[in-house]
């Protein structure tokens, strides 16, 4: 799909051309360089509206995961749980980057939000991260009780690839068994290694185009890059299985490499009977809800998953039991 200015909403045209000539990530360095520049700026600002806290998740390897734990300033308990991952392509971002999300379910829900700071693939690549987000679960579970969760109400939700990420970890605890998540939100997520849908081919559009999002498969995949080896914990619309997944929202821009891919998932959610709706909103780029969260079109779409995260919270619920540890 070849971008063209005027095909992109008026609203984000100027941001999406400044964008697509300064800021583009071309290559592995450049991403690192990007990376290296988030964590400086953003790592420990945290809001003063939220409840804020460091707290370390135990991995399988004795190491520890980082990460962040929101909270209202006023916890009434029974809150809902949910697990956010970053976005960033598996390659850079940190979970300060999230504020704003987690500002916006604060707004409107009882919610407690964990964060994790999971590997990125500039560091290790998959499983790693899977790794990561699926013990960050289980820990959200396991500390239901003292963090004020209803531990029958676990949502996964993130942005880009932490939208790939959540529709990994979702299925990942479906087939494990371990976890019951009541709802996910994957919003505009990265899903597809292949790359071969129309909006993904040759696509040059602000923020995301085909060429960064080649890299960041590649990187993330090592080895399994450009194989059928490709396991769909790693690339979830390569599922062949969509059913008893927990009830689905999402939102992406149609002139971005993850439309198609997102609709297709979305889709074959529905045909294996689960509860999906996906909100696709013309002339909008990748992160359009960010880059411009100050126009109506950002503020139309973060409306909308806000809209849905509250009807999901006063609705979809899972029954978990206790693990033993």
């Amino acid at each position: 799909m070849r971008v063209k200015l005027n095909m992109i909403h008026k609203q984000l045209r100027l941001r999406g051309l400044i964008i697509r000539t300064f800021l583009r990530p071309r290559n592995e360095k450049s991403f690192i360089r990007t990376n290296a520049l988030l964590r400086r700026y953003l790592n420990w600002k945290y809001p003063l509206d939220l409840v804020v806290r460091e707290c370390a998740i135990p991995r399988e390897d004795g190491r520890q995961i980082r990460a962040i734990v929101c909270a209202p300033i006023q916890n009434i308990g029974q809150a809902t749980g949910v697990l956010w991952l970053h976005g960033g392509g598996y390659a850079i971002g940190t979970p300060e980057q999230e504020f704003p999300y987690a500002q916006e379910i604060l707004g409107i829900a009882n919610a407690v939000i964990v964060i994790p700071d999971y590997r990125l693939s500039l560091d290790a690549p998959f499983p790693a991260a899977l790794e990561d987000a699926y013990a960050a679960l289980l820990w959200l579970k396991d500390n239901a009780d003292s963090l004020g969760v209803n531990i029958n109400q676990l949502f996964v939700a993130g942005q880009s690839a932490g939208g790939g990420l959540t529709a990994a970890v979702t299925a990942l605890a479906r087939d494990r068994g371990e976890v019951a998540v009541a709802f996910q939100m994957p919003l505009y997520p990265m899903l597809d290694d292949r790359m071969n849908t129309p909006s993904a081919t040759n696509n040059n559009a602000p923020a995301w185009d085909s060429h960064s999002n080649r890299i960041c498969w590649q990187m993330y995949l090592g080895d399994l890059f450009g194989t059928d080896k490709v396991p769909p914990y790693a690339a979830p619309a390569r599922l062949s299985d969509f059913s008893n997944l927990p009830p689905t929202y999402t939102f992406v821009g149609d002139i971005e490499p993850f439309r198609d891919e997102t609709v297709n998932y979305i889709k074959a959610l529905r045909d294996a009977g689960v509860s999906a709706k996906v909100d696709v909103f013309e002339g909008c780029y990748h992160a359009f809800d960010i880059i411009g969260a100050d126009k109506e079109i950002g503020k139309e779409a973060t409306r909308r998953w806000v809209e849905e995260f509250k009807y999901a919270v006063g609705n979809h619920y899972a029954e978990n039991q206790p693990r033993a540890i």
